[in-house]
């Protein structure tokens, strides 16, 4: 039997402990991108929710290399505990919109480091071109490499709302070609969007259920300051939900910085959302 850590879902950690015989830790590192939904190719004001850094606020500084980037989170990581292996994860704005040459030499010397055992990549499925499907089944091949997509909802209306920018037929195309190409897919969702309940949850998960996804991230809606999210939050448009309304636990993410949050984080994502240790174990019973 599969041994899941305790917990009634195989977690991320169980399967790197698994994998790498010891706990991995990710490096988020900022390669220096835009995003087609804020440059004007498809939009020019990102989604409704991102904040000003592409969601890549714990990320490094894009001043500096990635190599240079990667000395400064491990560093910062092992001064607290032995680490011995990483995850390189671009994680701010859009990681594979860019020119493929450049993408080629940023990701090669993110997975030169001896240190780093996965290179996982942030992106949105409308920025997969065949040059970079190439490219990513090539590096896939000296070092396992994960793409995370942002689908949020599987619901076009939410979708339209938040300014995702693409259909849903998009993000079906773009996992498939990954699939075919062998590379794991992680599919990034948000609980609690605003006119999204249960059902609308559920009906997200049924439907990642059926592809052939290797992950899934249940991240907790933040609405955070200067965001076109937070307007309407001021306006009542829509109210968070209270903790024990969320119905799954996955992973519960480290809240933005206080300083993101719009008032600053008083409860404008889910209370306890910062401490895994306040969600009950009854909480993960629909995980499957």
């Amino acid at each position: 039997m599969t041994d899941w850590l305790g917990k009634p879902y195989y977690s991320l950690d169980a399967y790197l402990k698994k994998t790498f015989g010891e706990k991995v830790y990710k490096l988020s590192l900022d390669g220096g991108m835009t995003c087609p939904n804020r440059d004007g190719t498809c939009g020019d004001r990102g989604c409704i929710f991102c904040s000003a850094g592409g969601s890549g606020d714990f990320a490094g500084d894009r001043n500096k290399s990635i190599p240079e980037q990667i000395r400064e989170q491990k560093s910062l990581l092992q001064q607290k505990r032995p680490v011995h292996k990483f995850i390189a994860y671009f994680q701010a704005y859009t990681n594979t919109y860019a020119p493929v040459e450049y993408l080629e030499k940023i990701f090669r010397e993110a997975i030169s480091d001896e240190e780093i055992v996965v290179l996982s990549i942030g992106t949105r499925p409308d920025c997969l071109g065949e040059e970079v499907l190439s490219l990513l089944e090539e590096l896939n091949r000296i070092k396992p490499v994960w793409v995370e997509l942002g689908l949020q909802t599987m619901h076009e209306k939410t979708a339209q709302y938040i300014r995702r920018g693409y259909p849903l037929s998009c993000f079906e195309q773009a996992v498939n070609e990954l699939q075919r190409r062998g590379i794991p897919v992680i599919v990034h969702t948000i609980l609690g969007l605003p006119g999204e309940g249960q059902e609308e949850v559920f009906a997200t998960m049924d439907y990642l259920n059926g592809l052939s996804i290797s992950g899934i991230k249940l991240q907790l809606l933040h609405v955070l300051k200067n965001t076109d999210l937070a307007a309407d939050y001021a306006a009542g448009k829509f109210e968070v939900l209270e903790q024990d309304a969320y119905l799954t636990c996955h992973r519960l993410p480290a809240a933005p910085p206080s300083r993101s949050c719009d008032p600053p984080c008083d409860g404008r994502r889910p209370r306890g959302s910062s401490d895994c240790t306040n969600m009950e174990p009854g909480k993960t019973h629909r995980l499957k």
